[in-house]
């Protein structure tokens, strides 16, 4: 199994590429995994039907990782003072969110993320959001959290030290993780996680894992 790692294209500090993702958004998938990833249209050099071949994954406009990786394990806090970690759902379709208050794209995702939390927790799926605000300023995050209606669990991540180990340099950043911890695929910048592409794509790895 190849390392974890990104190509990561964006310059400078850490903290300066993810304020410019935040709010360059047009530069969604600029991070990708050092992994093959399935291409529509590329079948044996000749042009096909690409709308026909398009694949879960592709409809929903979430780049699948053809060979996986293990997901980098993690426990933080949450903001009851709580401790919670990745592995606590380790027999679930996690579908892990890395945000930021200041992030105005991973607002205008957040309630997509809550219905599809909503729509599927009983069916084996969990969504997991983990703030990388700096510090984890409650003064910030309960508000935010309040006025949003969130209900699906709130992981702190403020000195970004999880969001490093996953090789974030853009938000938002999410993963969908196989249950047993494989990573299945990625997303950068905003989705619409309620959307009937999204949510043929979730019904397509619960299957799977019912199957194998």
């Amino acid at each position: 199994m190849r390392s974890w790692a990104f190509s990561t294209v964006f310059g400078g500090a850490r903290r300066g590429s993810l304020v410019r993702g935040g709010i360059a958004v047009v530069l969604l998938g600029a991070v990708l995994w050092v992994l093959p990833v399935r291409r529509p249209g590329e079948e044996g050099g000749h042009h096909v039907d690409t709308a026909r071949l398009l694949d879960p994954f592709e409809k929903a406009g979430v780049s699948e990782l053809t060979e996986g990786q293990r997901a980098p394990a993690f426990t933080l806090a949450t903001l009851d003072g709580g401790r919670a970690s990745l592995a606590d759902h380790k027999d679930k379709l996690v579908v892990l969110n890395f945000w930021a208050t200041w992030c105005q794209p991973c607002t205008l995702e957040m309630p997509t993320l809550e219905a599809l939390w909503r729509g599927y927790r009983d069916r084996g799926l969990v969504v997991i959001g983990v703030s990388v605000d700096r510090g984890a300023p409650k003064m910030l995050l309960e508000p935010y959290i309040r006025n949003l209606k969130l209900t699906f669990p709130i992981l702190l991540d403020p000195d970004s030290k999880t969001s490093d180990r996953w090789r974030v340099t853009a938000l938002p950043a999410t993963f969908l993780v196989r249950p047993g911890g494989e990573v299945a695929g990625m997303a950068i910048g905003a989705r619409g996680w309620d959307s009937d592409a999204m949510r043929a794509l979730v019904e397509h790895l619960l299957a799977g894992h019912r199957h194998k």
